[in-house]
């Protein structure tokens, strides 16, 4: 048996920390990772797509959003199986009564703790949560599950298998051996949001659209193949538009600077790139200038979303920048104060700095400071 599993689509989510043009963007990659995530499973003959939990980003998404989503699953043959987690749990009267009541035979709400027979001998067993926050482990109740014939037992979950601190979702706390416990040939987990392999039948697939600068890869789906008494055959498969991609340079002259951003653009889709970039090293005032100039007027035209972080990256004036300043008389004699007062030290040598690189702007822009 071969199957998709996938987790935290967190459809609708707002990403309100960005430009208009760029929320809409990520907003509406979310609900295509579900046409991709369809295409797959035809592809490689998975006749079912596990999603374990977070399909929406809360327990009350608007009308679009839920139709979006019900639309863009129906259009595809295979079977889809979804479970509430935290984002979206299972309340009477709510989101998922809303789904069931729009769904057609082809989508499969999961809001029971009950066994399901995906086919002849396959079971599905599901641990929606009823709660954002779960005290007990809710996949305990798995291995009291009756699968009478079973070939296979799949367990569908969401849930921290270990403590993942800040980047993980919820503290539903899922037994480490849960598979080995409950006699699971395979368990879909979902919460954290990159893919990852807990033991030889455990997995997490991630989030089909990266959705944080914390996580590097990209958005991804598993490929999974189950025959009964083998391990399964986990492939990840990229699904992802969009990369979030965290770099840290150290640059000590502008020629530096041009080269990483020339390795960047020959190994990156820009368009599809958002990028932290973390800037560091002691360089002439000029080239820091220049360094960002190119980042503001050039590269973040390019890239889909650019977060420029240059605290430490420290411009020190050369005498040929001081030389430019001195000969407009007062400007120079400003220049020359503000670079002794850099120099000291302390609180004070902060503010001097940032007064003498925008000094220095403003005068190769041929404005007035």
């Amino acid at each position: 048996m071969r199957l998709i599993h996938s987790a935290d689509w967190q459809l609708g989510k707002p990403f309100g920390r960005f430009e208009p043009d760029v929320r809409a963007a990520l907003y509406e990659a979310r609900f295509d990772a579900i046409d991709t995530l369809g295409r797959l499973a035809s592809e490689h003959g998975a006749r079912h797509v596990l999603v374990a939990g977070d399909v929406f980003d809360t327990d009350g998404p608007d009308d679009r959003t839920m139709v979006q989503a019900v639309s863009r699953m129906s259009r595809h043959s295979c079977r889809w199986w979804l479970l509430p987690g935290n984002h979206d749990y299972a309340r009477s009267g709510g989101l998922w009564d809303r789904v069931r009541s729009s769904v057609g035979p082809t989508i499969n709400v999961l809001t029971e703790a009950e066994p399901v027979e995906m086919e002849d001998d396959i079971w599905l067993l599901p641990a929606p949560l009823t709660y954002r926050h779960n005290l007990e482990d809710p996949t305990e109740a798995f291995g009291a599950m009756e699968t009478p014939c079973a070939r296979l037992r799949i367990g569908l979950a969401h849930g921290s298998i270990r403590d993942f601190g800040s980047r993980g979702e919820s503290k539903n706390q899922i037994a480490p051996d849960r598979a080995t416990r409950s006699r699971l040939d395979y368990l879909a987990l979902g919460d954290w949001h990159g893919a990852l392999q807990v033991d030889a039948h455990t997995w997490y697939s991630g989030t089909p659209e990266t959705d944080s600068f914390q996580r590097d890869e990209p958005g991804q789906a598993l490929l999974v193949e189950l025959d009964q008494g083998s391990t399964p055959v986990v492939k990840p498969i990229r699904t992802g538009r969009f990369q979030w991609l965290m770099r840290s340079w150290t640059v000590n002259d502008h020629a530096s600077f041009e080269a990483e951003c020339s390795q960047l653009l020959e190994t990156i889709d820009a368009p599809s790139t958002l990028l932290q970039l973390s800037l560091a090293g002691i360089t002439s005032l000029g080239d820091r200038v220049a360094m960002l100039q190119s980042l503001e007027t050039d590269i973040i035209h390019r890239l889909r979303f650019l977060d420029v972080r240059s605290d430490d990256l420290v411009g020190r004036p050369s005498e040929e920048d001081l030389a430019g300043l001195a000969v407009e008389g007062i400007l120079g004699v400003a220049a020359a104060r503000l670079n002794e007062q850099a120099a000291i030290g302390g609180t004070e040598s902060v503010l001097a700095k940032r007064a003498l690189e925008r000094l220095f702007v403003e005068y190769s822009r041929g404005g007035q400071p």
